[in-house]
């Protein structure tokens, strides 16, 4: 193959190896520019957004919008820490309260810091309201999880990546099959005060729980007196054709776990939601976060929920994602053995005699579509909502041309 000497990949692609630490391993793609559904490299290809930053770009990118408010924020204030209240910082929490049917919302920054949250009002919660014996409680959490990379997050992966080589590993978490509620509700105990877990599971490979199965957690936890915890970081906010992947059960968690694209594409947001019974436990000085809640987090993430609010995008999901499904549906046999849709969003099983998913997706950006490989043969896909039928076309066309070889 001939390499264009004139081309700026390869050196921007030879830098950041050189100077960064190897903790991901990116396609060699470097991108300058973006707009919608569409991303520019720094030699001028365009590519199809078919990752929308593991759903941190659900409207897309610079969404008008978005930019506006972030623009209008960066004139007035930026940073004021939670030392003080500021004056987007109520109606944030107000709306994005009211959006998920709950009485408070608690601001962080990542997802992560959203689990990690999410652990220590339920541990709290379970000592002062449950009457768990002081430093016994546990966490019901499934097989398959991905909740986030911390020392604490990944002593209850069962990603061997992710976990392998970081211990000591935090205690307090009981692990069970997902999607087997006979299991759960078998590891519950009088110590146990939440259970943890994504109603889609997304870094496995966009895997959807058996029917009932949400609902059956639902109903345990309130018999057991525990905590459903439902980590929506990747699967709320209209990914899945609805606002939260648990509304497609009409389920009710007690907390959700909140984040990626709250922050609308521009800023780290993230929150917990929950009624004042449960996140009415933490006072002063017992949890925080400098940038949590901050102006202009905030400012954008009151347009991601007002752009919610309206509907629109959850229903450009469900309709979007039918057409999808077909698409993808009409593959297997022909190179997919698997495929996994709800709403906007994909996990596909690569025959594995073919190639794996980290090949598929290289040959998938040659043809100007980025996608992300998880586990073995496996892709997924989870482009923005923005996204229009004839992109979609596109995308299905363009794995399919890989597919045939």
């Amino acid at each position: 193959m001939i390499v264009d000497d004139k081309l700026r990949t390869p050196g921007a692609v030879r830098d950041a190896e050189r100077w960064t630490a190897h903790n991901y391993h990116p396609l060699p793609v470097v991108i300058s520019s973006a707009e919608g559904a569409w991303l520019t490299d720094v030699d001028g290809k365009r590519y199809l957004d078919c990752l929308a930053g593991y759903s941190a770009l659900n409207f897309g990118h610079r969404h008008p919008q978005l930019i506006a408010a972030a623009h209008a924020q960066l004139d007035r204030l930026t940073l004021t820490s939670r030392a003080f209240i500021h004056d987007q910082f109520a109606d944030f929490c107000r709306e994005l309260a009211e959006l998920c049917g709950k009485d408070l919302v608690l601001p962080m920054n990542t997802g992560a810091e959203a689990v990690e949250t999410g652990i220590k009002v339920a541990r709290k919660w379970g000592y002062q309201v449950k009457g768990v014996t002081p430093g016994q409680a546990n966490i019901v959490v499934a097989e398959g999880n991905f909740h986030g990379r911390t020392t604490t997050i990944v002593s209850f992966s069962t990603d061997e990546d992710a976990r392998a080589n970081f211990g000591p590993y935090t205690p307090g978490f009981t692990v069970v099959p997902y999607g087997d509620l006979d299991a759960l509700t078998a590891a519950i105990d009088e110590n146990t005060v939440a259970v943890l877990l994504e109603p889609i599971q997304g870094e496995q490979g966009v895997v959807v729980p058996p029917e009932g199965y949400l609902p059956g957690v639902r109903r345990v936890c309130t018999e057991r007196d525990v905590l459903f915890i439902a980590d929506e970081i990747q699967s709320g906010l209209g990914r899945t054709g609805r606002t939260f992947a648990c509304d497609h059960e009409d389920v009710v968690p007690d907390m959700y776990l909140l984040g990626k694209a709250l922050g609308g594409g521009i800023v780290p947001v993230s929150a917990v939601a929950a009624n004042a019974d449960v996140l009415g436990v933490l006072k002063p000085g017992q949890h925080g976060s400098t940038f949590g809640g901050n102006p202009l987090a905030c400012a954008v993430a009151i347009e991601v929920v007002r752009l919610l609010a309206t509907g629109e995008f959850q229903r450009r999901s469900a309709e979007l994602g039918e057409r999808l499904r077909a698409g993808l549906e009409g593959l297997v046999g022909k190179g997919l053995v698997g495929v996994r849709v709800r709403g906007l969003w994909a996990g596909l099983d690569i025959d594995p005699a073919l190639m794996s998913g980290r090949e598929a997706c290289e040959r998938l950006a040659e043809r100007g579509v980025l996608a992300k490989d998880t586990h073995g043969s496996t892709i997924r896909l989870a482009p923005p909502l923005v996204i229009t039928e004839e992109e979609i076309d596109l995308a299905v066309a363009q794995l399919a041309a890989v597919l045939a070889g």
